[in-house]
């Protein structure tokens, strides 16, 4: 039987993934929360041996207005709705706190954690699915999410993360051409699919199925091979720590632990996601049961052998099993 392997992803934004829904100012102490959040989450990881894939807005590599100039794309997104776009916004903004929006020394710090892979989260949380996107900016969004973790990195990016989970064959098409080889996918389940387009009932199932079955199961034996190229590692569920006064919060933990289990039991691979701004609300509870999951990782890993992937990481084994068997099973015919 293969070995089950956890991959973790996360979505490294702060608020260049909240621009178009939130002011900054109400939430400064919010961002500075998940700021301090980053670096015990990576301490976290290195002391246990976690493995896990930060895909990175591109803008929050920059160190402040001057650079984020120089990096920005000379096509922009024409969106139909300017308020999806990132330059759109920043504008309309006189923001002085940049805490919010910068954090180089924090990618440097993933960068130089062992097993951390810097991934991308396109330069400007570019939204594939609003009306007026267009292919031409968003290649141009991800050149320049590919040239500021090359030049102030040295990182060729390969892993590539949607905003808001929004993508389609097009946009697939377009990463892989631009160098990603491994993107993060939905689950399989219609509460997930069509992102563009939230509804409450979507929300509902969503959030039920955290507390008990509702969807298709959360493993999965491989990941997909795309026609382009690409290795699709769909998503398997989004962390929901901690929230106040809620009934819930054991049962949501409990769910991941069983979820965990099965795939370790069982070598299936399992994928779990979260936002580290997500931890700027109740950071110490958040962390606790952060603390708690991780922990019992590692037990998994001692008795059932359990892989701590990247996505780069799994992506690569796939393509060396693929390799291994073409060189083994492919018959040559003499000419």
């Amino acid at each position: 039987m293969n070995q089950g392997s956890l991959i973790i992803s996360l979505d490294f934004e702060l608020h260049w993934g909240r621009f178009d829904k939130y002011e900054v100012e109400p939430y400064l102490n919010y961002y500075l929360n998940a700021r301090k959040v980053v670096p015990e989450i990576l301490d976290l990881f290195s002391k246990k041996g976690i493995h896990a894939t930060w895909a990175t807005v591109g803008m929050l590599m920059a160190s402040g207005w001057e650079e984020w100039e120089a990096y920005k794309p000379i096509h922009l997104p024409g969106f139909s709705e300017e308020r999806y776009s990132a330059y759109s916004w920043v504008e309309k903004q006189k923001v002085k706190t940049l805490q919010s929006l910068f954090a180089p020394e924090l990618v440097r710090e993933i960068i130089n954690t062992a097993g951390q892979e810097l991934a991308s989260h396109t330069f400007s949380h570019y939204y594939t699915g609003m009306a007026g996107s267009e292919m031409e900016a968003f290649r141009a969004d991800l050149f320049a999410a590919k040239k500021i973790a090359q030049e102030k990195f040295q990182i060729d990016l390969k892993s590539l993360v949607f905003p808001r989970n929004q993508y389609n064959d097009d946009y697939l098409n377009e990463s892989a051409k631009a160098g990603f080889d491994y993107v993060r996918t939905n689950p399989s389940d219609w509460f997930w699919g069509n992102t563009e387009q939230e509804s409450l009932i979507k929300k509902v199932f969503r959030t039920g199925d955290t507390l008990v079955p509702i969807g298709q199961k959360t493993t999965y034996s491989e990941i997909k091979l795309l026609e382009n190229g690409q290795f699709a590692i769909p998503a398997s569920r989004l962390l929901r720590p901690y929230r106040s006064n809620s009934i819930f919060n054991r049962l949501r933990v409990g769910r991941i632990k069983k979820e965990l289990e099965f795939a370790a039991k069982n070598g299936l691979i399992y994928h779990l996601w979260w936002h580290p701004h997500n931890f700027g609300l109740k950071p110490k509870e958040k962390i606790l049961v952060l603390k708690e999951i991780i922990e019992f990782v590692s037990e998994l890993s001692y008795e059932y052998g359990l892989l701590s992937q990247t996505m780069e990481e799994i992506g690569l084994s796939r393509k060396k099993e693929s390799a291994e068997f073409l060189a083994k099973n492919v018959v040559y015919k003499g000419v």
